[in-house]
């Protein structure tokens, strides 16, 4: 049996449980996850505002070719975030001003690539948040096949169609969507933890105390005088 390129139908994560990822910032997930999921961090968004939160429909490009990313706005479904890997091409904009309002249009809810942009103005003016390895004018061609819905590794992380993607300022973190309930538990305790901290801090405790740390500088032998 010939496989599949696309795969139309993938379980996802939970909207509702989506809803809740929102509340939180990458790098507080990324540490609930145990440090894990962290794409590389030189996959930026191309605007400080840009945040992204949803499940992955992946897509694998050949170098330089973007008609697989084209064919997976069309069967994205409202809230999907696009996370594509085009064998880390920075010389050709994979996508631009036109793809941008092809997604909106269908209510993607934003673009994670390990490649190149371009339009960029054009991408923050309609707030559509988009996560890239960087900016290039270069064309790209529109024939040779890929893949979409099936395990990639994108910013040398691997990821699966329906994993949780977030992205904020930070960098971006993917969750596998078997783990999704487990992590959101973690986050939604650390960050009371975090809440805590801070609350004490204010009341001039120090990080040291707080965190334990006296305790670690004396392990490692530090001395003052």
């Amino acid at each position: 049996m010939k496989k599949l390129n696309v795969i139309l139908n993938v379980p996802k994560v939970d909207t509702k449980l989506v809803s809740q990822f929102r509340d939180f910032t990458a790098a507080t997930v990324y540490e609930a996850a145990g440090q894990r999921g962290m794409m590389d961090p030189r996959i930026r968004p191309i605007y400080n505002e840009a945040t992204v939160c949803g499940p992955a429909l992946t897509v694998k490009c050949h170098v330089g070719d973007n008609i697989m990313i084209h064919k997976a706005v069309t069967i994205a479904n409202p809230g999907d975030v696009l996370v594509v890997t085009i064998g880390n091409d920075v010389e050709s904009g994979a996508w631009g001003e036109i793809l941008t309002m092809a997604a909106q249009k269908k209510g993607v809810a934003g673009l994670v690539i390990d490649g190149a942009v371009r339009d960029s103005e054009a991408m923050k003016r309609r707030g559509f948040p988009v996560f890239s390895r960087g900016i290039a004018v270069g064309g790209t061609a529109k024939r040779n096949p890929g893949r979409i819905n099936h395990p990639i590794v994108c910013g040398n992380v691997f990821i699966e169609p329906g994993d949780l993607v977030l992205g904020d300022l930070d960098g971006v973190v993917i969750v596998a969507r078997e783990l999704c309930e487990e992590v959101l538990h973690n986050a939604k305790k650390r960050q009371q933890r975090e809440n805590e901290i801070m609350q004490k801090l204010e009341e001039g405790a120090t990080t040291l105390s707080l965190l334990h740390l006296d305790r670690m500088l004396e392990e490692i032998g530090i001395t003052e005088g």
